[in-house]
């Protein structure tokens, strides 16, 4: 792959040794810094119950103690495989093999030239209205995350969306933010998400995605302040048309369109699986399954169609999983922050600490602080629903107790929850994109944080709206 953010089609996908090295470097930092806590840190636990659902939630009557934590080193020094028996565990897995799939599909598209093919199709159609196409994606991408609660599901789609942005002119960067970063947005607008409001207002006892106008404002808020922020960096890194060649240079291919008329039918069909799970409850534990079989299903028959023996399409596979591979590692580390605290027993100490310092705040304060507070555990909790067992139970009274709308309280919690998704370096999504883009951490991180930081003023405001007006 090209280092200066322009994509090379035909290498297929690869995890780029800098980028590698550098989110390697940053995790084991984070793992160390952890390490550190559980030195400094008593351990503590809050108790728990089984709610009449049968989900372990915190008991508040009960309330919080103090015991005996600590990890000893040898544990934390293995943490990255440990993590693999721990509770929780099943969705690292799912996670890892999720991601191997993506490699040795993608690898097999772009070999058998389908994935070049697709990216020229594009262009030729829409490279006269780039930016139109762009508000379009970064609308579609949000909507996926708001209304039925995607962000892992759209993994597949990113790196695509990658090749296709420097095939329009732009830059790699530019494809992560048009879809990873669109969903994360749509994710913690949270208009009808299953994951986070569905979950929270179940627990809090709220008719679940009762509240909606709010959070509908919320996205519509936000997408203009996204496609803005994409539109601009595009701008600054645009090639002209004539360099990027998006005119009609496109040759038609009877067997390519075919492969890509199966592929589109029945990718298009877990989409639309994907979409339906907003209203299926019982689909909405499966999504990530249900994407990485029809996404295995598209890739592998659309590629056969195309003309590439089974033979050739078994080695290109393999491959695309070799090639892969270095980002599990990443993962694993990632994971075991999560599980040094848990094992440790302070990840309820410093919830508990951070609860206590609300007592002597201003409403306002207390609703910014709610936020505050999902902000922080996010780093360590990346699953949206395992934060909504921590956190509610600790934020329900929190709220009643200064007269703060439980409805307010869990759009806090989404906002805490969702946005933070695309830029720390410990959410497992968030390190896929990149790898597969070949994007180092720190080059994301210098040009998301800019966002975030816009996005935390628009969000904040919005908080002290829905106080000002009683939502």
């Amino acid at each position: 792959m090209a280092g200066n953010g322009k994509r090379d089609n035909s290498d297929g996908l690869n995890i780029g040794v800098r980028s590698f090295l550098i989110a390697i470097g940053i995790i084991f930092v984070l793992m160390a810094a952890t390490y550190v806590l559980t030195l400094v840190i008593p351990g503590g636990e809050y108790a728990r119950i089984t709610d009449a659902s049968g989900n372990t939630v915190i008991d508040t009557d009960a309330g919080f103690r103090y015991v005996e934590g600590g990890i000893p080193f040898w544990k934390w020094l293995l943490s990255p495989f440990l993590v693999l028996g721990a509770e929780g565990s099943g969705t690292i897995i799912a996670i890892l093999i999720f991601l191997l799939v993506i490699g040795g599909v993608f690898n097999s598209l772009t070999a058998c030239g389908m994935m070049n093919y697709m990216l020229g199709s594009i262009v030729s159609r829409f490279g006269g209205v780039r930016y139109r196409l762009m508000a379009v994606l970064i609308f579609f991408f949000m909507a996926l995350g708001s209304l039925v609660g995607s962000f892992e599901e759209v993994i597949p789609m990113a790196p695509i969306v990658v090749a296709l942005s420097c095939a329009l002119g732009w830059d790699d960067v530019t494809g992560v933010a048009m879809s990873l970063l669109a969903t994360g947005c749509g994710f913690a607008a949270g208009i009808a998400n299953p994951f986070t409001i569905g979950v929270a207002q179940s627990l809090a006892g709220l008719p679940m995605f009762s509240g909606m106008w709010f959070r509908a404002l919320s996205f519509i808020l936000i997408y203009p302040l996204l496609l803005w922020f994409v539109r601009r960096h595009a701008r600054k890194v645009e090639r002209p048309a004539e360099e990027a060649d998006l005119g009609g240079t496109h040759v038609r291919d009877a067997k390519m369109d075919r492969g890509l008329r199966v592929f589109g039918v029945i990718f298009g069909a877990g989409i639309l699986t994907v979409l339906s799970s907003g209203f299926i409850k019982a689909l909405q534990d499966y999504t990530m399954i249900i994407v990485a079989l029809m996404f295995l299903t598209a890739g592998i028959a659309s590629v056969l169609v195309s003309g590439t023996p089974l033979k050739e399409l078994g080695r290109t596979f393999l491959n695309g999983i070799i090639m892969i591979a270095p980002s599990v590692i990443m993962i694993l580390m990632a994971s075991s922050i999560k599980y040094t605290m848990t094992e440790a027993k302070i990840l309820d100490t410093i919830l508990y600490r951070a609860t206590e310092m609300a007592g002597s705040m201003p409403k306002a304060g207390v609703v910014l602080f709610i936020y505050a507070i999902c902000l922080v555990m996010n780093f360590f909790i990346a699953s949206g629903s395992a934060k909504v067992f921590l956190l509610i139970p600790i934020i329900a009274p929190l709220a009643q107790l200064f007269g703060i709308s439980m409805q307010l309280s869990i759009v806090a919690f989404a906002y805490g929850d969702g946005f933070s998704n695309v830029i720390y370096p410990t959410n497992a999504g968030l390190l896929i994109a990149l790898g597969l883009s070949d994007i180092s951490y720190g080059k994301w991180f210098r040009y998301s944080w800019k966002f975030q930081a816009l996005n935390l003023v628009l969000t904040s405001a919005l908080l002290m709206l829905g106080l000002a007006v009683g939502y």
